[in-house]
């Protein structure tokens, strides 16, 4: 099974940081508790290619994900693959952002969602399980970014 979730926010900083915030996905602890642990490979710069390396927890069991960097279009577009061989992996995702008035940003993430073997039956579950707490997850990305990007 393949399923969707997304969430659209805004955020009060303007486009360009939150851009740089969100290509550099060393911040996602920031926001999502089930990173354990992530690192940037190569060490540098997100470019399409990069790859961001991490161990995370989901429904009690800890895993390692490879999250490759797909397009990067500055400070309009991110977008991802995930390379890991795990039950379920986000196949693709993304942020789409929009400048707002006043120094805002409106910020559309998304995943694709799929299952592989066993995990064709837990993905459905995962996909549920993600849409139900989308806007939270908005909500947590939008503290974290408000609070890591100093107001101009």
């Amino acid at each position: 099974m393949t399923g969707q979730f997304e969430a659209t926010f805004e955020v009060d900083r303007p486009v360009e940081d939150v851009f740089a915030y969100l290509a550099d996905g060393r911040n996602d602890p920031q926001f999502s508790p089930r990173v354990l642990r992530i690192e940037r490979v190569p060490d540098g710069p997100t470019a399409v290619g990069t790859v961001f390396r991490s161990t995370v927890k989901d429904a009690g069991m800890t895993t390692g994900r490879a999250i490759r960097v797909t397009a990067l279009e500055p400070p309009l577009k991110l977008r991802w693959a995930e390379d890991s061989k795990n039950l379920v992996t986000a196949r693709e995702g993304g942020y789409d952002l929009e400048p707002l008035p006043g120094g805002r940003t409106r910020v559309r993430i998304f995943n694709v969602l799929e299952g592989h073997g066993l995990g064709k039956l837990l993905a459905g579950l995962a996909v549920s399980a993600a849409r139900k707490d989308a806007d939270a997850f908005g909500a947590r990305i939008k503290a974290a970014a408000e609070t890591s990007i100093p107001p101009r």
